[in-house]
């Protein structure tokens, strides 16, 4: 795996507060929150942006992401008023670890246009 910060947290040599994790992807509380609830979803492979994801290879994986994601907005009581998924590409996408991952945002009132 690469020498990113996400896969340092998910082979444990770096500390980070795991709120989930199976056998495929792992989800922590961001260092850096923008929401009262702010959590990274990671899977446990490397794939460094979206734009390397593989619709058929990738189908279940990303579908555990999503779930991951619902059961921890009803564990944080965000499930109910809302929250939002993001997941950047690229530099010009806001992206800066290069380890595919979501974030799961909410416990506020988020804006539109983003960013």
């Amino acid at each position: 795996m690469g020498d990113t910060i996400f896969s340092r947290i998910i082979s444990k040599e770096i500390k980070a507060d795991i709120v989930f994790e199976s056998d495929t992807i792992m989800a922590f509380k961001d260092i850096n929150p923008q929401a009262p609830v702010h959590i990274l979803i990671v899977p446990k492979i490397e794939i460094p942006k979206v734009t390397d994801i593989n619709g058929k290879e990738h189908a279940q994986l990303l579908g555990e992401m999503l779930d991951a994601a619902n059961k921890l907005a009803k564990e944080n009581n965000i499930a109910e008023d809302g929250f939002r998924l993001v997941m950047n590409c690229g530099q010009k996408g806001g992206q800066e670890v290069y380890h595919l991952h979501m974030h799961l945002l909410g416990g506020r009132q988020m804006r539109w246009p983003p960013g």
